[in-house]
């Protein structure tokens, strides 16, 4: 990756290279004999909290949605290892972390507004309130007259 190459996800997300580490790791997946003395699985380190290129709102959610993938120094790990190359790992492991960076750089939702129920709604719940409440009067003991 070159010094600016820049992944840009929103207007307030952009993930600068500066901010990532990598390291390779040995993989627990398939591979053979290779996976002993390769390491091909990545553990790609984005420092959250130190970024310049998220804004307060997204830094906040995007730890948030990291959840045990986030150190308490607010230091997103993610590990790949599903692949047998290192650059396909790479990828992936990127891939994850701009998938999250982007969700959390979504927009809120907007605010539910209250509505109130209809006078026909009403009624249909009352009249069906009142007739349970006759089947359950009907249930009880018989005076004898």
């Amino acid at each position: 990756m070159a010094a600016d190459d820049k992944i840009i996800i929103s207007g307030e997300a952009v993930i600068h290279p500066d901010d990532l580490e990598e390291n390779f790791i040995r993989s627990s997946g398939p591979g053979g004999q290779n996976v002993n003395k390769v390491a091909t699985a990545v553990q790609l380190r984005f420092n959250a909290a130190g970024a310049e290129g998220l804004s307060e709102r997204v830094r906040e959610r995007v730890l948030n949605f990291a959840g045990q993938r986030a150190t308490k120094d607010g230091v997103i790990v993610i590990e790949a290892g599903r692949f047998r190359t290192q650059d396909q790992n790479r990828a992936d492991a990127r891939a994850r972390l701009t998938e999250l960076v982007a969700k959390a750089a979504e927009p809120p939702p907007k605010p539910r507004r209250k509505t109130k129920p209809t006078k026909g709604s009403i009624e249909r719940r009352l009249k069906e309130k009142f007739g349970r409440s006759t089947v359950k009067k009907m249930r009880g003991r018989v005076d004898n007259d």
